[in-house]
């Protein structure tokens, strides 16, 4: 009562004997290579031997789990008997670095918690599961555990079946996240070298075609208002290229988990929040001096202080600050209110414009990589990154970013960050 796949015709393969990687019957009816290949990526099979690290301090535990895995022939084993010989298979095998980790949690030198945290500390080993043993009277353990962001736990005592089904199910997993995030970073890497081709090309033109003028012999020919002409439109080009550059790195690091891992050791208190957010509007209006802008803000007395990755939550206000302004008409003075307000225990930043103003049934979309509203009418709305970027910046953060707009009348963009309890209030008035 098994369910089939027909492969080629007259030839039917059950479905558990291929998900239980058993290509026996595969590999004996002369399947072709690429059916093969098929047959592996379509269950999300291994193409190679996988490795599993364990680290147990009791030797014939370790040795135990280790035969157990070496019996399948499935996995290449490597061993160590507590965190820091862990750590030094890890540093040893830099160029192949295990698939899964299994350790335990109590051992002597480093325990387990430690060794995840050493693990989860290096950036090119993030991305490998964990699963932890433990004892059946370790609720505090395991809830600890889940709280640093382990994969999975057995509970010992376990049987061998428990400890393959978990290290299969964990590493099938994995392999199906591989396979996505390839899948999304490919995508991504095309609509990045679309874009390029479009949108660098332009103020690259405006640069060299200025600095070809500027370096001809005849530059005397010009006088002083065409010459800072010229060099105007130098740093227009060089600045706007310059974002482009920026909003890419940041949106990789966001799209790839390295942003995840900056923020783990970039985070800190941002002191003087209403001072910062007012020195970046500046900051971008001294970007659009070809615009009218005029700014209104509203911050609290006290205001209390958050944890945050600096460089990220920068990026964020300027891209709506940058919004703000390039989504009033040109003809127009762009006024932009900045709102910084409290309630229970979030903090609020809100930037409302007198712009546009976006469609109701565009709301979702705005948040999707390299969208752009009615492109072909507003030329000047960039890459379609930018609420992308600030959205995923946000969740970053643990927050939420909500959006209001009535078309032809402006929108509110609102930040809702955590405040972090314990920490002292600024104390200051802006």
């Amino acid at each position: 009562a098994f369910s089939l796949y027909k492969i080629e015709s007259g030839k039917q393969y059950h479905f558990n004997d291929i998900i239980n990687h058993n290509l026996s019957i595969v590999l004996t009816d002369n399947l072709s290579a690429e059916k093969i290949f098929l047959l592996r990526s379509l269950f999300m099979l291994p193409s190679t031997q996988e490795r599993v690290l364990i680290v147990e301090d009791d030797v014939n535990l370790l040795e135990g789990l280790k035969e157990i895995l070496e019996m399948h022939n499935q996995y290449q084993v490597m061993t160590a008997e507590n965190g820091k010989q862990g750590l030094e298979i890890l540093r040893n095998n830099v160029n192949q670095p295990p698939d899964l980790i299994v350790s335990d949690i109590m051992m002597p030198g480093m325990d387990g918690f430690k060794f995840f945290e050493a693990v989860r500390e290096e950036s090119r080993w993030m991305k490998i599961p964990f699963i932890f043993l433990t004892a059946k009277d370790t609720k505090k353990d395991i809830q600890y555990g889940k709280l640093l962001g382990v994969d999975d736990y057995l509970v010992k005592p376990f049987d061998p079946e428990e400890l393959l089904t978990a290290v299969q199910q964990r590493l099938r997993r994995q392999r199906m996240l591989n396979v996505a995030m390839d899948s999304d970073i490919s995508t991504l890497k095309r609509n990045i070298l679309t874009i390029i081709h479009h949108e660098f090309r332009t103020p690259l033109t405006f640069v060299v075609a200025y600095a070809d003028m500027l370096n001809d012999n005849n530059v005397a020919e010009f006088d002083d208002e065409e010459l800072l002409t010229f060099l105007r439109g130098v740093h227009e080009g060089a600045r706007r290229i310059r974002r482009l550059i920026e909003n890419f790195i940041t949106l990789i690091e966001l799209e790839t988990g390295e942003a995840a891992n900056n923020f783990e050791w970039r985070k800190r208190p941002m002191v003087q929040l209403p001072a910062i957010v007012e020195q970046l509007c500046y900051q971008v209006r001294e970007e659009y001096q070809e615009r009218k802008v005029e700014f209104t803000f509203t911050f609290p007395d006290n205001l209390p202080t958050i944890v945050v990755d600096h460089e990220y939550i920068r990026s964020a206000i300027v891209q709506l600050i940058e919004n703000a302004i390039k989504f009033t008409d040109k003809d127009k003075v762009a006024k932009v209110a900045v709102k910084l307000s409290t309630q229970d225990d979030m903090l609020y930043l809100s930037i409302r414009d007198n712009g546009r103003g976006i469609p109701e049934e565009e709301f979702e979309s705005i948040w999707k990589n390299f969208y752009q509203i009615n492109r072909p009418v507003y030329e000047d709305q960039g890459t379609g990154t930018g609420l992308s970027i600030v959205r995923k910046i946000v969740d970053l953060h643990n927050g939420t970013v909500m959006v209001e707009s009535e078309e032809g009348a402006g929108s509110t963009f609102t930040l809702a960050l955590p405040l972090q309890q314990g920490l002292p209030n600024e104390g200051q008035n802006n």
